[in-house]
């Protein structure tokens, strides 16, 4: 299908607007999928907060100009699904890490965080990283971890009076 003029202006519009917003872009090869299965990822990807475009790739090239994925020039060829995700950097990633185990066909080629290009082989570590809500409850447990122990430290001389009343109580009851 060709397309015109103007319709090729608006899809690099929209998608320069995506990408600008985006942390991260995941580009992956999805020939060989059925449509069931490109409609059951599409699904997955609205539930995770994923964006998913495909593109051509001199239209997705004339998009990222400008924007810190420019770099993934190179690695626009082919037939590719592109997956922004704007909150989580590495939403993408889980959805095309999890998606290629059940379906063997999806095969990632590049993917990029911030302006660095990574390869293929670091969607692992792309998908890893903890989300905004885990990141924050880990962060809550390494500030919490000094007041509780502070906290237990001032407790502990009280306490430990306490457990040797008790043991001498005991002892006297035994006795009598």
């Amino acid at each position: 299908m060709t397309l015109k003029l103007n319709d090729k202006k608006s899809i690099v519009a929209e998608v320069a607007e995506v990408a600008k917003v985006a942390t991260s872009v995941v580009a992956a090869n999805y020939s060989g999928l059925t449509v069931k299965q490109v409609t059951d990822l599409r699904h997955s990807a609205r539930g995770m907060g994923v964006q998913m475009r495909v593109v051509r790739n001199t239209l997705a090239r004339r998009a990222f100009e400008g924007t810190k994925f420019a770099c993934m020039d190179s690695a626009l060829v082919g037939p590719l699904v592109l997956a922004f995700s704007k909150d989580d950097p590495g939403a993408a990633a889980r959805l095309f890490r999890d998606f290629a185990k059940k379906f063997e066909k999806l095969e990632v080629k590049a993917l990029s965080i911030d302006g660095q290009l990574l390869p293929a082989k670091d969607l692992g570590r792309l998908a890893n990283l903890p989300t905004r809500d885990e990141a924050l409850s880990m962060l809550m447990s390494v500030m919490q971890a000094p007041i509780t122990k502070f906290v237990r430290t001032l407790a502990e001389p009280h306490g430990k009076l306490v457990r040797t009343f008790a043991a001498l109580r005991d002892q006297k009851e035994k006795s009598a």
